[in-house]
C-alpha cells in the first residue's frame, strides 16, 4: 500500500455513514457504496466498473506485467467518458435560453433545490470567458456579431507593448468606446450566475419546465436594467464613501453584477452561495488603507486573439465590490443577489456550510492563489432553526479567521480584526520566496503604490514591517466599521500580515456530518505573487514545491464551529501511484454521499493537458512537470469503507481541453449533475476532425518506464460532437441505464 492510502484510511474515524452538514438536498451529499471491490465499485445507484484512463493505476485491474501491453497507446476521446452502464443528458447549453437571457460560458458550480418529487431549482455558476473558443464560436452560437476585428486593430495601432487600453478614459463620443462596451457586455452578460427550473419525466430523462422563476444575474446586472445586487456588512460603510482615497463609483451600496463565480455552497434552508474567484481578471484588486479602490485605469482593457480581459474597465466598476460571496434565493424572482462582506473579499474558492441548531454559523472557503489561505466565517448569533430563512441574516455579523497551519498538524484561526497582532510568515518558508503585503496608510493616491502592496522576499524585512507596525489596524485608516470594512476587502494581504498560513490553492470545501472539513489543494507550485508553506504541502516523500494536489482533513478542537483552534492532516495526494500519489493530479472540487464517500473532480491546467512527457528530468537532472501524463480532466471516486478504502477509482474523463466542475446529486441519488466547462479551450472549434500523435514516457505501478503513444484531438466539437461544431459549455445529469 502506497503512504497515501494508509494516510486516507484514517478518513474512516468520523466520517462514515454521514450527510454534509448544512447541505438541504445533494450538492454535498450522496451516491454510494456499501460493498466494493475493484472489478466493480459500490451498489445500488452509482456501482460502476472503473474505467481506462491514461496511466497505470492499481484500481483499473491490471497487474504491474500486464500494463505496458495494456497501456502502450492510448487514444484520448473528445467526449464525457462513462463507465459501462452510464449515459449523460445536456441539460442547458451556452446561449440556451433563461428567462429573458441565456444560459451563460464556463458553467462551474451547481446547487439542485428541490421544490416537489424530482422537481427543482438548478442554479448555475458562470465563471468567465475562454477567449479563444468565445470569440471563434460567438456569431455562430448567439446568431449576431461583435467587432471583434475592428477592436483589435484599434489596440494594435495605438499599443506600445500590449493591447490594451483605458476605454473607461475615452471620451464617450470614441466609437472605439461603444464596441469595447458592446464586446464587454455581452462576455459580463455570459457570467454571474443562473437559476432554471427542471423535472425528471416518467421515463427518467430531465426536462427544463421554464418557470417564472428561472433569470439570470449577470456581470452587468444593473447597469441598465436596475437589477443591482445589495450588500451587508462592514464594507458597506466603505462603498458609500463620498470621498476617500481611491476611486469611489458613487453607487453607494448598490453594485453591478457579479462575475468570476466559480464554486459555491448551499443553505439548509434553501439559498445558494456563490463564490466570486478570479475578479482581479476585470477589475482592479489592490485598494488603498481606506478601502477604497484603485482607478479603473488600473485593470485596462485588453482585447487580442487570446487574451480578453479587463472588462469592467469601460464601465467603470469598482473593483472593491467584487471578490464576495453572493447569496441568492432561487425560489424568489426578485432576488438579485446580496454580497456578505463579513465573509472577506479575496478569490472564493467554495463555501462549507456547517449549520447546527443552537450554535452559531460556520462558513469556510478557500482563496485560489497561490499562497491563498483558507478562511472560517462565525456568526455572532446562535442557529435557532436550520432550515429558517432568516438564517441568512446571521451573515450580517460576526467575525473572520484566517488558518494557520502548524507543521505538527494542529492549528489556530486568526481574526481579522484591528488588534491582531502582526506577524508575517517568512519568505524564506514559502514556495518561490515571496510574501506579498499592505503598504499602509501613508501613501496618497498622487503617490506610486508598486501595485497596492509590499512584496518582501528575505526575511529581514519582515522584521523591520513587525517594527513598524504592531497591530492590523495601524495599516487601514476610518472609524471602526470603515476600519473593519477595510480589512475585509483586503483579506487576503491582511491574513498574510497577521500571519495566516499560505496554502496550495484551496479549491473547495465541504463538510462531514461530524463538522470535519475536507478541503482540496489544487497545486503547491508558486509563481510570482506566492506560494504555499514548504513545510506543510509536500509531495509523499516529503519534496515540496509539489504541483499535484492535496486533500486535507480539519476537526475543529471539541467539535465546536466556533473554535479557535483545530487538527489537520493530509488523507489523499495526487501524483502517479509508483511515487506515492493515488493516480490523479490536481483535485478540486468535492462531493460527499450519502456514505461519506468522496467523490472528486480535477482541474489540471488546460495549457498542461496532455503535454508530452519524453523525459522525466531535465539537464540539470530535476523533475520535470509530468502534468500531461494525467490526460483530460477527470471524475474520481474515493470509498471510504470497506476493502478498498483510501484508493481512487476513475468513474470519468471529460471532453478536450475542459474542466469537469461542481458535481451534485439529487436527493434520490439517482443523477448527477455536473458542468463541462471551456471545452475546446486552447484550440478551439476542432476542424476536420483534427488528431495528433504524442509521446509519454510512463511508468507503471511499481515505475518501471515504457513508451506510450497516444492519440489526442486538437480542439472539440462537445456537445454535439458533430464535425466542425463550435464547442459549448454546458450542464449535463449522468444516470444508470
Amino acid at each position: 500500500m502506497s503512504i497515501a492510502r494508509r494516510d486516507f484510511l484514517l478518513l474512516i474515524g468520523g466520517s462514515t455513514s454521514a450527510l454534509a452538514l448544512g447541505s438541504l438536498t445533494s450538492c454535498e451529499q450522496n451516491t454510494t457504496t456499501q460493498q466494493v471491490s475493484t472489478s466493480s465499485i459500490g451498489e445500488i445507484k452509482f456501482s460502476f466498473q472503473p474505467i481506462k484512463g491514461p496511466i497505470p493505476l492499481e484500481t483499473a485491474g491490471f497487474l504491474p506485467e500486464q500494463q505496458q501491453a495494456e497501456y502502450s497507446t492510448y487514444e484520448v476521446v473528445d467526449d464525457l467518458v462513462l463507465p459501462a452502464g452510464f449515459q449523460y443528458q445536456v441539460i442547458a447549453a451556452w446561449g440556451d435560453q433563461v428567462g429573458d437571457a441565456r444560459f451563460g460560458y464556463n458553467n462551474d458550480y451547481l446547487s439542485f433545490v428541490p421544490t416537489a418529487e424530482n422537481n427543482g431549482y438548478l442554479s448555475v455558476n458562470f465563471e468567465y470567458i475562454s477567449a479563444i473558443p468565445w470569440m471563434q464560436t460567438y456569431e455562430q452560437v448567439i446568431g449576431k456579431s461583435l467587432p471583434f476585428a475592428a477592436v483589435k486593430a484599434a489596440l494594435k495601432a495605438q499599443s506600445l507593448g500590449k493591447a490594451e487600453i483605458n476605454a473607461y478614459a475615452l471620451p464617450d463620443s470614441d466609437p472605439i468606446k461603444a464596441q469595447i462596451r458592446e464586446i464587454c457586455e455581452q462576455a459580463l452578460l455570459d457570467q454571474g450566475l443562473g437559476v432554471i427550473s427542471i423535472r425528471q419525466t416518467g421515463s427518467g430523462k430531465w426536462e427544463r419546465t421554464n418557470s417564472p422563476n428561472d433569470r439570470r444575474i449577470s456581470g452587468i446586472s444593473g447597469w441598465e436594467d436596475g437589477r443591482y445586487l445589495t450588500a451587508t456588512g462592514p464594507a458597506v460603510a466603505v462603498f458609500r464613501k463620498q470621498q476617500g482615497q481611491g476611486y469611489i463609483d458613487q453607487l453607494g451600496d448598490r453594485i453591478i453584477g457579479t462575475f468570476a463565480n466559480c464554486a459555491g455552497g448551499t443553505t439548509p434552508w434553501g439559498t445558494v452561495l456563490s463564490a466570486e474567484e478570479n475578479f482581479q481578471a476585470q477589475v482592479a484588486e489592490p485598494v488603498y488603507a481606506d478601502g477604497t479602490s484603485f482607478d479603473p485605469s488600473h485593470r485596462a482593457f485588453a482585447l487580442d486573439d487570446e487574451e480578453f480581459y479587463g472588462q469592467g474597465n469601460v464601465f467603470g466598476l469598482a473593483g472593491n465590490k467584487y471578490g464576495w460571496i453572493v447569496e441568492v434565493d432561487p425560489a424568489n424572482p426578485q432576488d438579485y443577489g446580496t454580497k456578505h462582506t463579513w465573509m472577506g473579499r479575496y478569490r472564493h474558492e467554495a463555501v462549507g456550510v456547517r449549520v447546527e441548531t443552537g450554535k452559531p454559523l460556520a462558513f469556510y472557503s478557500g482563496c485560489d492563489r497561490r499562497g491563498g489561505h483558507v478562511y472560517k466565517f462565525v456568526s455572532r448569533d446562535r442557529v435557532t432553526d436550520p432550515k429558517d430563512k432568516a438564517n441568512s441574516q446571521l451573515l450580517q455579523q460576526g467575525m473572520l479567521y484566517a488558518a494557520k497551519f502548524n507543521s505538527d498538524g494542529t492549528g489556530r484561526w486568526i481574526p481579522l480584526k484591528a488588534d491582531t497582532p502582526i506577524d508575517p510568515d517568512i519568505p524564506s518558508n514559502i514556495a518561490g520566496n515571496v510574501i506579498r503585503l499592505p503598504i499602509g496608510p501613508k501613501v496618497q493616491p498622487s503617490e506610486p503604490m508598486n501595485n497596492g502592496y509590499l512584496a518582501v522576499t528575505n526575511d529581514q524585512e519582515i522584521t523591520k514591517f513587525k517594527q513598524k507596525y504592531q497591530q492590523l489596524g495601524e495599516l487601514y485608516i476610518g472609524n471602526p466599521e470603515e476600519k473593519q470594512g477595510a480589512i475585509l476587502i483586503d483579506a487576503h494581504y491582511a491574513a498574510n500580515t497577521v500571519g495566516a498560513t499560505c496554502t496550495a490553492r484551496p479549491e473547495d470545501t465541504v463538510i462531514a456530518t461530524n463538522g470535519d472539513l475536507y478541503i482540496a489543494f489544487t497545486s503547491g507550485s508558486p509563481d510570482q505573487a506566492g506560494g504555499p508553506d514548504l513545510r506543510v504541502f509536500k509531495s509523499p516523500k516529503g519534496e515540496a514545491p509539489y504541483d499535484y494536489g492535496w486533500i486535507m482533513r480539519l476537526s475543529e478542537d471539541n467539535n465546536d464551529p466556533s473554535a479557535s483552534t483545530f487538527r489537520w492532516q493530509m488523507l489523499a495526494t495526487g501524483g502517479e501511484p509508483a511515487a506515492g500519489g493515488m493516480g490523479f493530479a490536481n483535485p478540486d472540487n468535492l462531493l460527499l454521499d450519502a456514505q461519506a464517500n468522496l467523490w472528486m473532480v480535477t482541474d489540471i491546467s488546460t495549457a498542461k493537458l496532455n503535454n508530452s512527457v519524453k523525459n522525466r528530468t531535465n539537464d540539470q537532472g530535476k523533475a520535470v512537470n509530468l502534468s500531461g501524463l494525467f490526460g483530460n480532466n477527470a471524475i474520481w471516486f474515493l470509498p471510504t469503507r470497506g476493502a478498498d478504502a483510501g484508493k481512487a477509482f476513475l468513474f470519468g474523463i471529460g471532453p478536450m481541453e475542459c474542466e469537469t466542475t461542481g458535481p451534485c446529486l439529487t436527493p434520490d441519488q439517482k443523477t448527477m449533475f455536473l458542468s463541462i466547462q471551456h471545452p475546446g479551450e486552447t484550440n478551439g472549434m476542432r476542424k476536420n476532425q483534427a488528431t495528433e500523435v504524442k509521446e509519454f514516457l510512463v511508468t507503471n505501478t511499481l515505475g518501471e518506464e515504457f513508451w506510450q503513444i497516444r492519440q489526442v484531438p486538437i480542439g472539440s466539437n462537445w456537445p454535439s460532437k458533430t464535425p466542425n461544431a463550435p464547442p459549448k459549455p454546458g450542464v449535463v445529469a449522468v444516470m444508470k441505464l
